[in-house]
């Protein structure tokens, strides 16, 4: 009898508590889902897209059908790894909004919904979980918010630290199943991860929390507008393919391109 893999479950994330670092990975369509789908644990249709893939200045104009769109071409494109499916800005305002558009991120193919806030939400995430829909909680510096604070503000100094505890306990609480904690102080977001139960997965917030995530663009280098500071490149990609099509393009002029190798002959 063949060995079929199963699809990794929200429980399987769980039990990585305090045991394996969680990997993390955003993609936004079949073809680098399944280059993604062997190694990470979770794949995150993040509204990261709006900024690397639509060229805009955030997130906070990015619709519900275009989010759907890119979740349903990245569940073509994975056979294991579980599917996260942020809720874009405007989509849980209340109780009403949130049901009904989680309902569609899930029927889409999403297996979880990703919600940005702390106490203010968990009530809507209590409500959605109440339904049988999974939610990861989002806490830290959260990018719905950049027009609001004015930009992108790093999170956890002072008395906010104390804030922050307070939220991810209260998501929690609600039925978060785990959390990312974005741009924090790396020793906030440790005590954080000490202080709840689930796994508190980090983006910009040091290691000492239950795994990692990075926007796929950013970390194979294809996203040349701002480097974060948080994300490492583990490939310069978009100097690899400006040279690979510079070639294609010197040999079609050049014609050396088809070759006879390239050609059908009778």
């Amino acid at each position: 009898m063949p060995n079929v893999q199963r699809n990794i479950a929200v429980s399987d994330i769980t039990d990585k508590k305090n045991k394996q670092p969680i990997v993390m990975i955003t993609a936004y369509d079949a073809l680098f889902a399944r280059l993604f789908d062997d190694y990470a644990d979770i794949i995150l249709v993040g509204d990261s897209l709006n900024m690397s893939f639509n060229a805009q200045k955030d997130t906070l104009n990015l619709s519900v059908e275009a989010m759907k769109y890119h979740v349903k071409a990245v569940r073509a494109g994975l056979k294991r790894a579980l599917l996260v499916a942020d809720m874009p800005f405007g989509s849980y305002f209340n109780e009403n909004s949130a049901l009904k558009n989680a309902a569609k991120f899930i029927k889409a193919g999403a297996d979880v919904v990703k919600l940005e806030g702390g106490e203010r939400i968990a009530p809507l995430i209590a409500r959605l979980t109440a339904e049988g829909i999974a939610v990861m909680g989002h806490v830290g510096l959260r990018p719905q918010q950049v027009r609001f604070e004015g930009g992108y503000k790093i999170k956890g100094r002072g008395e906010d630290a104390e804030n922050l505890i307070q939220d991810a306990l209260a998501i929690e609480q609600a039925g978060a199943f785990s959390a990312v904690i974005e741009g924090t102080i790396s020793s906030v977001a440790a005590k954080i991860a000490r202080s709840v139960q689930m796994p508190i997965i980090g983006i910009g917030a040091g290691a000492e929390v239950d795994g990692q995530v990075l926007v796929w663009s950013d970390m194979l280098g294809f996203f040349e507008e701002f480097r974060p500071k948080f994300a490492k490149r583990y490939l310069e990609g978009a100097n690899l393919v400006r040279k690979a099509v510079q070639a294609y393009a010197n040999e079609v002029k050049m014609r050396k391109f088809p070759s006879a190798e390239f050609e059908y002959e009778e």
